[in-house]
């Protein structure tokens, strides 16, 4: 089991369980308030439970040393992270969750496409091939 803990395939997965989780239950609490309110209240526990991993980590020490390029990028990766939370709980809140979080996940395919356009990224045919199928999948999943 170690060296699963080690090996980016057990984040991944484990990644997407906790995101099937949070649309199953964040389509409950957004059911009885607005969805604005319901983001924030995510977000600070979000917040406080990160706050607390880096307590316990010690990691609070190396913010100092955080290069300011890198700085810059994960605020901008901060907002956009707000902007897809604020725009996926009002979805959730208008939508059912099966229809939702499909095609939240067309970012699969977005991240593929801005990857290689943008970082230079390398995918093979197959690897397109796979791409084009989570995007009809995910399309096809949200159909009425």
């Amino acid at each position: 089991m170690s060296a699963w803990l080690s090996h980016w395939v057990f984040w991944a997965l484990l990644s997407a369980v906790f995101a099937a989780l949070t649309a199953i239950l964040a389509k409950v609490g957004v059911s009885e308030i607005d969805s604005n309110l319901a983001t924030f209240i995510r977000t600070l526990v979000v917040l406080a439970a990160l706050a607390l991993i880096l307590a316990g980590t010690g990691a609070w020490r190396s913010l100092p040393d955080v290069p300011g390029r890198t700085a810059l990028f994960l605020v901008l990766s901060g907002l956009a992270t707000g902007a897809s939370w604020l725009c996926y709980f009002r979805a959730l809140q208008l939508g059912q969750a099966a229809q939702v979080a499909p095609i939240d996940k067309l970012s699969v395919v977005l991240v593929a496409i801005f990857g290689v356009a943008l970082l230079g990224e390398r995918i093979s045919a197959l690897n397109w091939a796979g791409v084009a199928l989570i995007g009809a999948g995910a399309l096809l999943v949200a159909l009425p």
